[in-house]
C-alpha cells in the first residue's frame, strides 16, 4: 500500500489515542507497552481491524497484506457504493471508520485467571486417529487462545507486546479492537454464496446486498465444491467431528473410523453448518492463517469466528449456493 496520507497519519493517531467502554477485561485506557510507550500500528493492522468489524473479514489479522485483505476490501467497496479496487482510498478509509463508529483498532485487554487456567490440549498430533484418543481439542496455549478471541495471529499479539509473557493473571496486553460478543441473528432470511473463484463467502440480504464476507477454503482437485443450490439442514455448535476415511482420497489405508472429541483444535472448528448435500458442510478450522491459501476436502472451511458469525445468521432451510 502507498505512504499513509498526513490526513490518514492524523487519524490514526486520534484513534489510537480514543478510548473504549470495557467488555468484560477490556481497559478504558490508551493502549501501552509495558515500558510506557504507545504500541506502533500499521496502516495494515488497522484497516484489517476496521474490516473485521464492519463484517468484512480479512481472515486473521496479521498486519501483511495479501489476497485476502485485497478480496474484503474489494467487496466492501462494493457494498458501499465505491469503486471496487481492492485498494485502500481516502474514500474507502472514511466509510471503514464511519461504519465503525469511529473505534480505535487496538484496545487494551487485561489476561484473566480464567483465561490463564484453560484448560489447553498442548500436544496435539496430526494424525486423525491419534487425535481421537484425546479428551478434547483445546487451545494449545494462551497466546494461541488470545489470538483466536481477537482474530489476531499468535505472532502479531507478540508484536503489539514486546516483553509481555502472554501467560500471566492480571497481565495488561494490547490487542484487536474487534467484536467478541455473540454474533447477531439475521432478522430477514439471507442467502449465503461461496464462490470457487475468489474463495470468497458472502451472506446477502433479501435485496442481494452483501452483509457479510468472509475468505474461505473450498474444494481442491479431488474434491471440487459442488456447483449448485442447497439448503442448511442444521447448526451444530463445538462438533464432535467423525472421521470417515473412505471420504478422504489421501487417507491412510490402515485407517478406521473414528470420532474426535469437541474443541477449537477439532478438524471442523467449533461450529458445523450441515448442508442437504451429503457429508458437506460449511465450518471452522483449527488453522485459520490457512484460510484462502490451501485446499480442502470438499467442504467449505472459515476461521472459527468467520463461521460463527455466519452460523448465527442462517436456519434450517437457508439457500446456499455454491458457484
Amino acid at each position: 500500500m502507498r505512504v499513509l496520507w498526513c490526513k490518514r497519519v492524523r487519524a490514526l493517531m486520534v484513534l489510537l489515542a480514543l478510548s473504549t467502554t470495557a467488555v468484560g477485561a477490556r481497559q478504558q485506557v490508551t493502549p501501552r507497552h509495558s515500558d510506557g510507550k504507545a504500541p506502533v500500528i500499521s496502516e495494515t493492522v488497522a484497516v484489517q481491524v476496521m474490516l473485521d468489524r464492519a463484517g468484512f473479514s480479512p481472515g486473521e489479522i496479521d498486519g501483511r497484506e495479501g489476497t485476502n485483505l485485497k478480496r474484503a476490501l474489494a467487496a466492501f467497496q462494493s457494498a458501499n457504493g465505491l469503486p471496487a479496487s481492492g485498494s485502500l482510498d481516502q474514500p474507502t478509509w472514511q466509510k471503514l471508520d464511519e461504519r465503525v463508529g469511529h473505534q480505535p483498532p487496538l484496545i487494551s485487554y487485561t489476561i484473566s485467571d480464567a483465561d490463564v487456567s484453560g484448560p489447553f490440549t498442548p500436544d496435539i498430533p496430526s494424525d486423525l486417529t491419534a487425535q481421537a484418543k484425546l479428551d478434547a481439542l483445546g487451545y494449545r496455549d494462551l497466546p494461541e487462545a488470545l489470538g483466536e478471541r481477537f482474530h489476531a495471529r499468535p505472532s502479531l499479539l507478540m508484536s503489539l507486546n514486546p516483553g509481555a509473557s502472554l501467560a500471566r493473571a492480571g497481565e495488561m496486553i494490547t490487542v484487536p479492537n474487534v467484536i467478541t460478543s455473540p454474533a447477531a441473528t439475521a432478522t430477514t432470511p439471507v442467502t449465503i454464496v461461496v464462490t470457487k473463484a475468489t474463495s470468497a463467502l458472502t451472506v446477502e440480504d433479501e435485496t442481494g446486498k452483501t452483509i457479510v464476507f468472509a475468505p474461505v477454503t473450498s474444494g481442491s482437485e479431488h474434491d471440487p465444491l459442488p456447483i449448485g443450490t442447497w439448503k442448511v439442514d442444521g447448526v451444530q455448535q463445538n462438533p464432535s467431528f467423525h472421521y470417515n476415511p473412505a471420504l478422504f482420497w489421501d487417507a491412510n489405508p490402515a485407517h478406521a473410523k473414528a470420532t474426535i472429541k469437541p474443541g477449537p483444535n477439532n478438524p471442523v472448528g467449533t461450529v458445523w453448518i450441515d448442508l442437504s448435500k451429503p457429508h458437506y458442510g460449511i465450518h471452522g478450522t483449527p488453522e485459520p492463517s490457512q484460510i484462502g491459501h490451501v485446499q480442502s476436502h470438499g467442504c467449505v472451511r472459515l476461521t472459527n469466528w468467520d463461521a460463527q458469525r455466519v452460523a448465527a445468521l442462517v436456519k434450517p432451510g437457508t439457500k446456499v449456493i455454491f458457484r
